[in-house]
């Protein structure tokens, strides 16, 4: 297939904004499927791209899909992604892989939280991308608002490419501004397009409008500049310029309709061809490991040595599938490829084309491809190449846990499954952490918040037949100091032949921004520099266990300026040592404090339940940032400690009588109160006591 008529796009947006109802809809009109399943199946069966059995009962997208269409002699890849925060790395390695994407916005709720989160991630990996306002015939639908937001909250060069007929209840179709035509969706599915002309009350507004797209367009354009000046712009003059500012980045073309009601999605479909890029519009870089790390540009040419970036891995019931984005170059069932981190040849035994859970196969893929490799040992964000050709692509960025949980078997046979669950859970999700803690030999399992250790819990029951129970959710607490404090300590052990010496002396005091700083100014070479190195290992062996309540030290400066050392007894150990000693004599003196996750908390609710919202928010300690209200609805933000937030959803469907809804996403790091610092410390006491 010719490289240009490839798209390779990402569905992304809030939880709930209609992402996933959406794809189902472009699966349909491209004949991918027959049949159109809901997000939450009337018919007992869900949406296509919801494969998983806990997608489906809970109406909710867990892991990312992929799938390919066929549209207009094009071929298109499509990713649907989470909307949940709890999921965010899902999005994070699709957008990763991707060269364009659908931004949807909910009519009524318009830019919400998670939309922002998403923009942030878009920009990260700079996705061009087309905005698709959702649901324009429900209650409150205001589309006009949106596009505003997109332009104030998003900081967007958004354009308005239809109006729509119509809105809430009556909401007929679209306006095309740049054909002037007017296009409604006719049939039991929406599937026939009927173009006909613009009713004559909004032809004034369309004429409008479309000199809007013009006048933005044409910076992107002379050529569609001087047309117009002339009064002879054509629609192929627009659309290339509208194409040429989506790709760059500086203009967003905004479609609109509603997924549920089956309008606005062929047109919509046609803007995935027109506006976003193909493979090789886009560039893409490798890193040459060999020479300095020298940024190599990509080429999607079959000619070339084969590029690959495995970016999901799923351990499925035929074993390990390798999600592969091919960058450049051909790769065929049978050829090589040399894995660049573990230096390891693999031989590519099947290769396959997704569609949610089930496989095509195929003999071959090009540059631009997004497949799927059987049967290979790789871990997520592997790169792939053809020969010995040491190129590497960058990593994702994958954010930190926040939330711990203990799990225990309650059976032999449990326990050994819970080994294979995890093992399979870790290497799928990097953002999904075990480990088993030394002191309380329990196994630990750490994510990004309630629901997202939840359904590794409900996966581990069902998938593996695990009997478990689970301990309360444990808080990723942190400990720091706030005061400068200078320290002088010698290490001295004499236990005959021998001993250990070693005097480290400095300061430690507070880092403004980062984890851990180590400087070192010892003068006329006191301390030799390979025991320089000895107290920075020291001092980093501190920061793994505080001395309040045993969590990660963080924001700490330790600078070394004296010392002492013994012709025979000092050694890389006695500094470690004496280090070690150091920090522990300075760190209670330097006002050691306990630092708690903050999460930025968005509630939407009805208005009336206004009052009982802030109420709750106020109970947890939370400082409310901002409200919105619209005709119907409130939107609150709020900053909230995470240990004050578990069990929020329920308590938030009883004071709404299930109508408001919250997403949370962590923001920073909190000073813990006194008196609650108080209380952790002396419960950190009387569990090391115990045990």
């Amino acid at each position: 297939m010719n490289i240009r008529n490839m798209r390779n796009i990402g569905i992304s947006a809030h939880i709930d904004s209609g992402k996933t109802t959406l794809t189902e809809r472009i699966l349909f009109y491209c004949k991918k499927i027959h049949r159109m399943g809901e997000v939450r199946g009337k018919t007992g069966k869900g949406a296509t791209m919801d494969s998983m059995e806990l997608e489906q009962e809970r109406g909710i997208t867990i892991a990312s899909a992929a799938t390919n269409v066929e549209w207009k002699d094009h071929s298109i890849n499509i990713i649907d992604t989470p909307g949940h925060v709890d999921f965010t790395i899902e999005v994070e390695r699709a957008l990763r892989v991707l060269d364009g994407a659908i931004l949807v916005l909910c009519a009524v709720g318009g830019v919400q939280s998670q939309s922002i989160t998403v923009d942030r991630q878009l920009r990260r990996y700079s996705v061009p991308h087309i905005a698709f306002i959702n649901k324009c015939d429900r209650v409150g639908a205001n589309p006009f608002k949106v596009k505003d937001q997109l332009c104030e909250k998003l900081r967007h060069n958004a354009v308005l490419m239809q109006i729509p007929m119509g809105i809430e209840n009556n909401f007929q179709g679209v306006v095309d501004l740049v054909l002037q035509k007017a296009l409604y969706f006719d049939g039991p599915y929406g599937e026939t397009v009927r173009v006909e002309e613009i009713p004559g009350e909004l032809k004034e507004k369309a004429a409008g409008l479309r000199e809007e797209i013009i006048d933005k367009a044409s910076m992107f354009s002379d050529e569609l500049a001087e047309s117009y000046l002339e009064g002879k712009e054509t629609v192929e003059q627009i659309m290339h310029a509208v194409r040429t500012g989506a790709i760059s980045q500086k203009l967003i073309p905004v479609f609109m309709g509603s997924a549920y009601k089956n309008k606005g999605i062929q047109p919509l479909i046609d803007a995935i061809v027109s506006y976003l890029p193909s493979p090789g519009d886009v560039k893409h870089k490798a890193f040459d490991t060999e020479n300095d790390e020298k940024e190599i540009v990509l080429k999607p040419d079959p000619a070339l040595p084969a590029l690959a970036l495995a970016f999901k891995l799923e351990d499925g019931k035929y074993g390990q599938l390798t999600y592969i984005r091919l960058y450049q170059g051909r790769i065929a069932k049978g050829s090589e490829l040399y894995n660049v981190r573990s230096r390891k040849k693999i031989r590519i035994g099947r290769l396959v084309k997704m569609h949610a859970d089930t496989m095509e196969d195929i003999t071959q893929a090009d540059g631009g491809d997004i497949v799927a490799l059987f049967g290979i040992d790789c871990t997520s964000g592997d790169t792939f190449t053809q020969g010995d050709m040491n190129l590497s692509m960058s990593s994702m960025y994958v954010p930190e846990p926040v939330i711990s949980l203990a799990i225990k078997a309650l059976d032999r046979k449990s326990e050994e499954n819970i080994a294979k669950a995890l093992g399979r859970f870790t290497k799928e999700d990097p953002t999904f952490q075990t480990y088993v803690d030394e002191e309380s030999k329990e196994t630990i399992i750490r994510g990004m918040g309630e629901l997202h250790l939840d359904i590794y819990i409900q996966r581990m029951k069902r998938e593996y037949g695990i009997q478990l129970e689970t301990g309360a959710p444990q808080v990723a607490y942190r400990e720091t100091i706030t005061q400068r404090v200078p320290f002088d300590y010698t290490h001295k052990k004499q236990s005959g032949g021998a001993g250990q010496y070693g005097r480290v002396a400095g300061v430690l005091e507070p880092l403004a921004e980062g984890n851990y700083e180590f400087a070192d100014e010892v003068k006329g070479g006191v301390i030799p520099k390979e025991y320089v190195a000895s107290c920075n290992k020291g001092f980093m062996e501190c920061l793994k266990r505080g001395n309040l309540i045993g969590f990660p030290v963080t924001g700490v400066k330790v600078t070394v300026n004296d010392g002492n050392t013994h012709p025979v007894d000092s050694s890389d150990i006695a500094f470690q040592a004496a280090a070690i000693g150091a920090f522990r004599q300075a760190y209670m003196k330097a006002g050691a404090v306990i630092l708690e996750p903050v999460m930025k908390v968005e509630v939407e609710t009805p208005s009336e339940y206004q009052g009982n919202v802030f109420a709750s928010i106020n109970q947890r300690r939370g400082i409310v940032i901002s409200t919105t209200e619209d005709v119907y609805f409130s939107r609150i933000e709020a900053e909230v400690p995470l240990s004050e937030m578990f069990g929020y959803s329920t308590v938030l469907r009883s004071i709404s009588q299930g109508k408001a809804e919250f997403t949370m996403e962590f923001v920073r790091y909190g000073r813990v109160p006194q008196s609650l610092a108080d209380e952790l410390i002396i419960k950190s006491k009387s569990k090391n006591k115990k045990e």
